[in-house]
């Protein structure tokens, strides 16, 4: 008992000793651990070199002297956010190189930081651009999440999708039609080579009048690339024949819900779970690309088709991401999206899950992220008010903490 008490205060002492500038403790908040466990009610997260080094009731953690101390007291923390579906093309990041570190970190806040991102999939970027960001970021000029990214996209002849021709053409953008399947690999191969972390198709584009549906081998030989390389595949499927492909190809994640063909049937249900297809919902998206419609039939067309894909898939025990599409949309505010996702039946533990547990999980990143538990990096998000009582409430960040640094705190 005496070996065992002087172990811990030499501990405690050495940790004193080793305190560093950005150490930290969040005393007094209400701490969800994770979606499936209770929340602890008076809890305190110690944070020493960017990881959670220890979590309980407040008067169990002990603070050692110099340590920076936020006073959560009515504030709510959850792991950091991950937004899964999200675009390093806005005007305002898509010239980084032109961008100062304000203006850099004032971007990032307005699109994510400031909506508790703490690690973000850009599933449709310039790689060289976005690479440029993340080196920024991780040297400390600017603030910002952790960014995964596809890079440039993959669309077949005729593909480039209608709505995004004008965009590429007046920032003079230039990405490819994939002829071949050999052409696919090799853009595939090239672009993990060059740092991105996973592929993005369009098993379906959006044209004049229809959707177009990417050739088979040409998405075979996409997909089959980055699980070589062990990399997750997205999928823009843009109706149930390309939801159809993305089964038959091996695609990993489907980019969107399908507003176009009604509810999925259960035979679609079970088979994208067989397959263990994980889906981002993007509801918000199908509002912004509504304007102008009528509210009525919008609603109706939600109630009949995006609301109930969600909810089957969710019943079904089908892996749901968080995502916004935000970079082509630009409406950051996630509050609407929290919104539908309830209205189709979510739960907030499911809701958390989606932002949480479930992408640190998909990208195999569960041993670092994900959850508010000792040993953990220190990405965390505090609230200002309980997504148990409402999920809005998820939108309503007081401070996203990333590895330990504040990357974002409300004025």
């Amino acid at each position: 008992m005496r070996f065992r008490l002087a172990l811990l205060c030499l501990s405690m002492f050495l940790l004193a000793r080793s305190v560093r500038a950005d150490d930290m403790v969040l005393v007094g908040a209400k701490v969800y651990p994770s979606p499936t466990e209770s929340p602890i009610e008076n809890g305190s997260i110690l944070i020493h070199d960017g990881r959670i080094l220890s979590v309980g009731p407040s008067a169990a953690i002990k603070i050692p002297p110099n340590t920076k101390v936020i006073d959560c007291k009515g504030l709510v923390v959850t792991a950091g956010f991950w937004n899964s579906h999200v675009h390093i093309l806005t005007p305002g990041l898509l010239h980084a190189e032109k961008l100062s570190s304000e203006q850099l970190t004032s971007q990032l806040e307005e699109m994510l930081t400031r909506w508790g991102f703490t690690t973000v999939f850009d599933i449709a970027s310039v790689l060289e651009n976005t690479n440029l960001i993340r080196r920024r970021i991780a040297s400390g000029e600017a603030k910002g999440p952790r960014i995964l990214t596809t890079g440039e996209p993959l669309w077949g002849k005729g593909g480039t999708p209608i709505y995004v021709k004008a965009f590429l053409e007046a920032n003079h953008i230039n990405i490819p039609e994939v002829l071949s399947s050999a052409q696919a690999a090799e853009r595939v191969r090239q672009q993990l080579h060059d740092g991105a972390d996973g592929v993005k198709i369009f098993a379906g584009s959006v044209q004049q009048n229809s959707i177009l549906v990417m050739p088979l081998d040409l998405a075979k030989a996409a997909v089959a690339e980055a699980h070589r390389a062990g990399k997750p595949v997205f999928a823009h499927p843009g109706n149930q024949q390309g939801i159809e492909l993305c089964l038959q190809s091996g695609v990993d994640i489907l980019a969107h819900t399908t507003p176009e063909g009604g509810a999925w049937d259960a035979s679609l249900l079970a088979r994208l779970k067989a397959a263990n297809v994980a889906l981002i919902p993007t509801l918000t998206l199908w509002h912004v690309e509504s304007r102008g419609m009528p509210l009525a039939n919008f609603e109706k067309g939600m109630k009949e088709t995006a609301l109930p894909q969600l909810r089957s898939y969710t019943e079904l025990g089908g892996q749901i991401l968080f995502g916004t599409d935000v970079g082509y949309i630009d409406q950051f505010d996630t509050t609407e999206e929290f919104t539908w996702m309830s209205r189709a039946g979510l739960t907030f533990q499911q809701i958390l899950a989606s932002l949480t547990t479930n992408p640190a999980a998909r990208f195999g990143d569960s041993a670092h992220r994900g959850r508010v538990a000792s040993g953990m990096d220190a990405d965390l998000v505090i609230l200002s008010a309980d997504p148990a009582l409402a999920s809005t409430a998820f939108a309503k960040v007081r401070y996203t903490i990333r590895a330990g640094k504040i990357i974002y705190q409300s004025k």
